[in-house]
């Protein structure tokens, strides 16, 4: 095994054991708005903020996703153990509408299972795991029974991310008008897209 990859999986490693299930996280992400806090390196007062939205987003998004009963079966016949270790932090807005989602789907197949890391702690495993050469997140990462990588996902959506290229594009960086845009988006999709790039990503793994 080449050593880069030895390096990798250590990392890994290390960041697993600092992981916390979906349950804890979203009972940290609730004591961390009644504290008027946040997660992460920075502490302020906007991202305090975005925390208590975020809150509020996540609780919705775990009475209201719903899957189909196609996606059901798949993953009712999927039998790899794969974990999904997901980099977050509380103020995160694409974590907020990607992980419950996420987490629905790891609901339903015991195989699957979501660990979830914060990135500020988890630097090394973060720089391993850049997106445009940034430390975009959410990103989830889907690991065999050995820790060997299977596949990566997000910040965001595969229709979501075309969006965002499309317009960074066109008018060069994100306004504050484009981000009210994406919401709406993530509201009227549902969580569907980001289930059904699961699924695509769970078939090639067979």
């Amino acid at each position: 095994m080449e050593t880069a990859t030895i390096q990798l999986q250590e990392i890994i490693q290390t960041s697993l054991t600092k992981h916390i299930d979906y349950k804890a996280y979203r009972s940290l992400v609730h004591q961390l708005v009644e504290d008027k806090s946040n997660s992460g390196n920075e502490k302020s007062e906007a991202l305090a903020d975005y925390t208590m939205l975020n809150d509020k987003r996540m609780k919705r998004w775990d009475k209201t996703v719903k899957v189909n009963e196609a996606t059901q079966q798949f993953l009712a016949n999927y039998k790899e153990k794969v974990t999904f270790l997901v980099i977050t932090e509380s103020w995160c807005g694409d974590a907020a509408h990607v992980i419950p989602v996420i987490n629905k789907v790891a609901e339903l197949n015991p195989n699957l299972d979501l660990k979830l890391v914060f990135r500020d702690e988890n630097e090394a495993l973060t720089d391993n795991f850049l997106t445009n050469g940034g430390r975009a997140i959410p990103k989830l990462i889907a690991l065999d029974q050995g820790n060997n990588v299977l596949f990566t996902f997000g910040p965001r959506p595969s229709t979501a991310t075309n969006l965002v290229n499309q317009y960074k594009a066109e008018n060069g960086a994100i306004t504050p008008e484009f981000k009210q845009d994406l919401q709406h988006w993530y509201n009227k999709d549902k969580g569907q897209t980001i289930i059904n790039d699961l699924v695509t990503f769970l078939s090639n793994t067979k």
